[in-house]
């Protein structure tokens, strides 16, 4: 298909069509009437060969192609919106621009506020926007990432889009302060005896493959999709649970919960910001790369990063 020969206003008006369901509608919300939006709707029947709108009864239905096109041509639309905005200079004191990043809450609380607090008195304005990152973000990872500026997400998971790297983290256990079952010392025995609180997406899918390698499989006892619930989680009970050594430094005396040393030598956590390569020469990413790298040396200090890792990859 030769993009030269495409009308790509075509593409803003089959998102409206998709979403809305209704010619009438979907002229109005995109500024045409309702003629024009109905010659529109007849010209990308005729480049899918399929209606794409079918009626039933007294509205309308996404046909089978229509229902496959709809989540592509929000995507689309995102990323066409990307790239027609990209800038060649960026001034952050004067510049209004909203980021959108996606983020795990572990993410947002180690690192994202820091970097809000810094944009915040940099570039007033400059707004965040932090989305909790989906859970098929391995499956689709780069329409995912065209909709955004960039993902938070550890080094394990994802990899073949440019990244900086932020800073490293450690893996601990807590358990109840009032657990009488363990001792000064975590065991491998506890890992494999006691019931588990673990966190219900992949983002710590290393350090998950590496208990598996031990030999152990947890019983999971509950999981939940909040990093930070999980102490409230674990105080109280007989439970255990693999968390951040960040995030546990920050809820330390806030629950009730003693933080242990893993029993192994755990696999250290690298976390990165990821972006799609259409924000690579962009100029207002290009400073946000470079206020997120800053903010995390100062944050976490220089001997959290490695030498080696501090410019960005292609």
């Amino acid at each position: 298909m030769n993009l030269a020969s495409l009308d790509l206003n075509l593409v803003v008006a089959l998102r409206a069509l998709l979403e809305e369901r209704n010619v009438t509608r979907a002229g109005r919300r995109i500024g045409l009437s309702q003629p024009a939006m109905s010659a529109a709707l007849a010209r990308l029947r005729r480049h899918f060969d399929d209606d794409l709108l079918s009626r039933v009864g007294g509205g309308y239905e996404l046909t089978a192609l229509g229902l496959a096109l709809l989540d592509r041509t929000v995507t689309a639309c995102d990323l066409l919106e990307r790239v027609f905005t990209s800038q060649a200079v960026f001034d952050p004191a004067h510049e209004e621009h909203e980021f959108t990043l996606l983020a795990s809450d572990y993410a947002v609380a180690v690192f994202g506020a820091d970097l809000a607090r810094v944009v915040h008195t940099e570039a007033p304005g400059i707004r965040l926007r932090f989305r909790q990152s989906p859970t098929d973000i391995t499956e689709n990872t780069g329409a995912l990432l065209s909709t955004a500026d960039g993902l938070l997400l550890p080094h394990g998971i994802i990899g073949d889009f440019p990244a900086v790297e932020l800073y490293r983290d450690r893996w601990v256990y807590l358990v109840a302060d009032d657990n009488p079952e363990v001792g000064e010392r975590l065991a491998l025995d506890d890992l494999a005896r006691l019931p588990w609180v673990t966190y219900q997406r992949t983002y710590d899918a290393p350090a998950a493959r590496q208990i598996g390698m031990l030999g152990i499989e947890p019983h999971v006892e509950v999981s939940v999709d909040s990093f930070q619930l999980i102490p409230l989680l674990v105080a109280g009970t007989r439970r255990v649970a693999l968390i951040q050594g960040h995030l546990a430094d920050r809820l330390d005396g806030l629950v009730p919960v003693r933080v242990m040393e893993p029993p192994y030598d755990a696999v250290p956590l690298r976390e990165a910001l990821w972006w799609h390569p259409v924000h690579t020469h962009d100029a207002a990413h290009i400073w946000l790369r470079e206020t997120a790298a800053r903010v995390a040396e100062t944050i976490h200090g220089k001997n959290d990063r490695d030498p080696a890792d501090r410019s960005d990859r292609g």
